[in-house]
């Protein structure tokens, strides 16, 4: 019987083919070794799961009922079939820097108060072009200080032992802001941290405003929602009052090119830019 992994790391996807095999093997090329990959269908018709069950790396696991059920749903069953005592996420269209795993698990092993951790991340596009860092807070206080504008801790980035994800189950329901609404709920009683330095890369996809007005109505229903549920009825006004002006500043920035109505992306330091540049160039095959 195989030995029992230190990370899970959970990869669903969908329709994925054009970029799963570059964000499998930035798992595959990690400096640390010891971990199982969950590759999860969720339904593909483009030939994605070809793609997944193409890999013959024997720590890689592909999962697939041909159904389309959402990510709460593959996340969900992930965690219900994964062996590792930390449960991490990836998605489909991001890169994994070489020593992100190692740089978590170092850090949830020292600090066994911490529930989850997540990183800063560096957006690109398509073509590899960097559009500037998110960057984390590193304590939960400050993670959670405004709960009402959401938890700036990129989803692609979270790491957490596995019995935290199993007593934190993701909701179907908020599909599409299903790791903000989760954040919400687990925050009074979990302890959230971050690692400010950069560990993944993020694909952003172009910015259209019917799809951003779209996104804040699920943020709104998402968080609003579990707001409400827990009693805490400011914080259900103070989201609803903050998407709509948050909704504002995706128009001006969009139709008017007002940059300060967005949130800033910092400038990548010269040593992430640097270690970038290697990802991007063994995701472009150009070892």
């Amino acid at each position: 019987m195989p030995a029992i992994p230190a990370i899970t790391v959970a990869l669903p996807f969908y329709n994925a083919a054009a970029t799963l095999k570059s964000a499998v093997e930035s798992i595959l090329g990690q400096t640390l070794t010891d971990w199982e990959l969950l590759l999860l269908d969720d339904g593909s018709t483009d030939g994605s799961l070809d793609v997944a069950r193409a890999v013959t790396d024997q720590r890689v696991r592909v999962i697939s009922d041909g159904s389309r059920r959402g990510i709460s749903a593959r996340l969900n069953l992930a965690a219900a079939e994964a062996r590792g005592r930390y449960f991490c996420r990836m998605d489909a269209d991001d890169l994994a820097f070489p020593d992100r795993l190692r740089r978590q698990f170092d850090f949830l092993e020292a600090h066994p108060d911490v529930d989850l951790l997540g990183s800063s991340v560096l957006v690109f596009d398509d073509a590899g072009l960097v559009s500037g860092v998110i960057q984390v807070e590193e304590a939960h206080e400050l993670i959670c200080a405004r709960p009402w504008l959401g938890f700036y801790l990129p989803h692609p980035t979270w790491m957490g032992r596995r019995a935290w994800f199993l007593e934190h189950s993701y909701d179907s329901a908020a599909d599409g802001s299903e790791d903000q609404q989760l954040l919400y709920r687990g925050h009074p009683t979990s302890r959230y941290a971050g690692i400010p330095d950069v560990l993944l890369g993020y694909r952003e996809n172009p910015r259209i405003l019917a799809r951003m007005v779209k996104r804040r109505l699920v943020f709104w229903r998402a968080l609003a929602g579990a707001a409400v549920g827990a009693g805490a009825y400011h914080h259900a006004v103070l989201v609803s009052l903050a998407q709509i002006l948050k909704l504002a500043g995706d128009i001006l920035n969009l139709k008017m090119g007002i940059q300060a109505a967005r949130n800033r992306l910092l400038a990548p330091d010269a040593a992430a830019s640097s270690r970038w540049a290697e990802v991007w160039r063994k995701a472009s095959g150009q070892q």
